[in-house]
């Protein structure tokens, strides 16, 4: 079955860089649009990233850009998540998710989730 794991996850100081790796697994990988989601404690999930298969098109939520790069490597079957300049407001449980149909930012696209890295950053 298809299973995403992330990983990466910790504490960190504001100011600070992560970055968060997602493994793939039951699934041909390169057929699969990726994206990164996260949800602060009380709050919704919300979109942060997404990749097209090959790697070359992504698309990235405002409160994202210049701060988060993803990224992937269809040789190791994993995505990742570059994230600097860490706010506290980046706390969140991170979530990988992936679909066979075009990479966006409408979590109800996705089909298949990870269980979430934990991301706290601490001022």
């Amino acid at each position: 079955q298809v299973q995403l794991v992330e990983s990466g996850g910790g504490l960190v100081q504001v100011g600070g860089s992560l970055r968060l790796s997602c493994a793939a697994s039951g699934l041909t990988f390169s057929n699969y649009v990726m994206a990164w989601f996260r949800q602060a404690p009380g709050k919704d999930r919300e979109f942060v990233a997404a990749i097209s298969r090959t790697g070359l098109g992504t698309t990235y939520a405002d409160s994202a850009k210049g701060r988060v790069t993803i990224s992937r490597d269809n040789a190791k079957n994993t995505v990742y998540l570059q994230i600097n300049s860490l706010k506290p407001e980046d706390t969140a449980d991170y979530y990988c998710a992936a679909d066979t149909r075009r990479y966006d930012n409408t979590l109800s696209d996705y089909t298949y989730w990870g269980r979430g890295t934990q991301v706290t950053v601490s001022s």
